[in-house]
């Protein structure tokens, strides 16, 4: 399986982590893992033009590191989306990578879906984890699941181990 994971933290730290346990595990169950780093990228939110959709043939009209990435939207048949929490939700640069999807209007290959947070407080997810799985009800993706980590558990090694062995079975 082709698995694109989109890192939406702008720098290193417990996400990088969680994403690095998880490609760890999902290579040793043979699958292939290709991480963007979305978080460092310069990807600007969608201008709800609709050049996209009607001369744009599912391409958008602004021309930044978007098109890094939209292949791998078009390809994966899973994606995993990693961020930490900042604010009650998924980081600015995570939030426009999804958002400018709309382009193609979804992933297109993808089966499964997962998600990876990370914050330094209990209870501030559901925000994000309801952003997740309503996106992945409107793409009729499957939620493969969702690890979170706060405080302590931030590059514990048991949530490491817990993150390899979620990979491994998918």
């Amino acid at each position: 399986m082709k698995i694109a994971v989109f890192n939406g933290s702008p720098r290193k730290g417990n996400t990088a982590a969680m994403v690095q346990a998880f490609r760890e595990g999902a290579e040793a169950a043979g699958h292939v893992v290709e991480e963007y780093q979305v978080g460092r990228m310069k990807i600007a939110g969608c201008l709800a033009c609709e050049y996209c959709h009607t001369k744009g043939e599912g391409n958008c009209i602004q021309k930044d590191d978007l098109e890094k990435i939209l292949p791998a939207y078009r390809e994966a048949d899973m994606v995993v989306f990693a961020s930490p929490i900042y604010y009650f939700t998924m980081t600015a640069q995570m939030e426009a990578a999804i958002q400018r999807v709309y382009c193609i209007g979804k992933p297109l290959n993808a089966k499964k879906a997962a998600m990876l947070l990370s914050s330094g407080s209990p209870g501030v997810y559901d925000a994000a984890i309801a952003q997740f799985k309503a996106y992945m009800g409107y793409a009729g993706i499957e939620n493969a699941g969702i690890i979170t980590a706060h405080g302590d558990e931030n590059g514990s090694e048991a949530k490491l181990a817990e993150i390899r062995e979620f990979a491994k079975g998918l």
